[in-house]
């Protein structure tokens, strides 16, 4: 990823993009998928709290890698914006889910009936982009 900053910052972007998504769509609009979901409120706002804070961070990270790779002349740019894009939200949500539904079981997408579903759904879910990333990388320069 050295060797192309535009995928590294858009890697960047996409963990951080996803990661806000899954704080405002699972965390605020739906009140699922909180550690603390049915114990402190207070807890839940801070966990949350922080959560938004380490990836704002990362987006941060990932718009100043992009601006500065602004610069530089690469075969297939865009496809490497995009392979990033999805290839970071996808290793996000993948990785989340593994670590925190599965092995460490610290909260489930939705607690409850069907609660493995929407675990396996939301694996789903990441695996799938960070495949549709991994191969725009491999045809990123157009060849099929």
């Amino acid at each position: 990823m050295r060797s192309h900053p535009t995928l590294l910052g858009s890697f960047l972007l996409g963990i951080g993009a996803i990661g806000m998504l899954d704080g405002i769509i699972f965390h605020q609009i739906l009140q699922w998928h909180s550690v603390y979901m049915e114990t402190d409120r207070h807890n839940q706002i801070v966990s949350d709290g922080l959560f938004h804070l380490v990836v704002t961070i990362i987006i941060m990270w990932g718009a100043v890698v992009l601006w500065n790779s602004g610069r530089r002349k690469e075969v297939g740019r865009q496809r490497l914006f995009l392979s990033g894009l999805l290839t970071g939200a996808g290793f996000f949500n993948f990785m989340e889910g593994i670590v925190n539904h599965h092995l460490l079981q610290i909260h489930h997408v939705k607690p409850g009936p069907y609660e493995a579903a929407y675990d396996l759904a939301f694996d789903a879910a990441g695996l799938l982009l960070l495949l549709v990333g991994l191969l725009i990388y491999r045809n990123r320069t157009g060849r099929v």
